[in-house]
């Protein structure tokens, strides 16, 4: 297992850094959650890795999808059935390891349920949380209809959903979206400093803990980004998804129709 252009993999003691390189946004395609699946898995075989700390070079932890792609196929998959990108969401859930997301900016749509996919997150007052799917137009994806209100509770999870708020790194910690809060500067070494932390306890314990408390997760998860996909099929044909794209593009209120 090696760094890529687009992920930067670092080891440090019982620790892995995998670093996401596509700054200043960090958008992901079907490429990249597929590396970082790859990785994981690889990490899942590798003894020496006791815990790993998922981070990002630029601004944002990642801005979610870019939908103004000419190489979109998230919002124009080529089968009817699952996204492809939900099943190497899938393997990324699936790893055994434990998980610290260091989150120095806006974890956005898929972005947010790539910071979802940790056990714990480390954020700043300058980051910014919001799963904004309804906002654009669709139904939210990645699996957040099942891992944000197991976080925050279903009340939370509808009103970021149906508003589409953003909210920062104190409230996020609030709710209980995230764990830790430091200064901006702070994120990362204070993430590697809970992984360590992580680290130092009995590794097939750990495990098994991590197993046993998510007992269920992965299968509910393959329901979950199904019925997911498939309201997002329909919902990516509509004209009021074209005009959520477009209001985001030009940074302005959508106007939506209902049709």
């Amino acid at each position: 297992m090696s760094s890529t252009p687009d992920l930067k993999i670092t080891h440090d003691q019982h620790v892995t850094l995998v670093e996401i390189c596509r700054p200043p946004h960090n958008f992901f395609d079907f490429e990249l959650i597929q590396q970082i699946a790859n990785t994981f898995e690889a990490l899942d075989q590798n003894p020496q890795c006791r815990a790993i700390v998922l981070a990002s070079q630029g601004t944002a932890f990642c801005a979610g999808a870019n939908f103004n792609s000419p190489d979109d196929k998230i919002s124009r998959p080529e089968n009817p059935g699952t996204n492809p990108l939900y099943f190497e969401a899938i393997r990324i859930f699936s790893c055994r390891k434990p998980i610290v997301a260091a989150i120095q900016g806006a974890a956005v749509g898929g972005g947010l349920g790539l910071a979802l996919v940790a056990d714990f997150r480390v954020t700043c007052p300058e980051a910014r949380f919001t799963a904004n799917f309804n906002r654009l137009g669709f139904h939210p994806g990645f699996g957040l209809s099942v891992t944000l209100p197991r976080l925050v509770g279903i009340q939370k999870a509808n009103l970021l959903f149906f508003t589409g708020r953003r909210i920062g790194g104190q409230e996020a910690l609030d709710m209980g979206l995230a764990d830790v809060l430091v200064a901006q500067s702070d994120v990362r070494a204070e993430a590697l400093k809970l992984a360590h932390e992580i680290a130092v306890s009995a590794p097939l314990s750990v495990q098994s803990t991590r197993a046993t408390l998510r007992q269920g997760l992965v299968p509910q998860l393959q329901q979950a980004v199904a019925h997911e996909s498939a309201e997002q099929n329909w919902q990516f044909k509509t004209e009021d998804f074209k005009e959520g794209v477009k209001a985001m593009t030009e940074r302005r209120p959508p106007q939506f129709q209902a049709r």
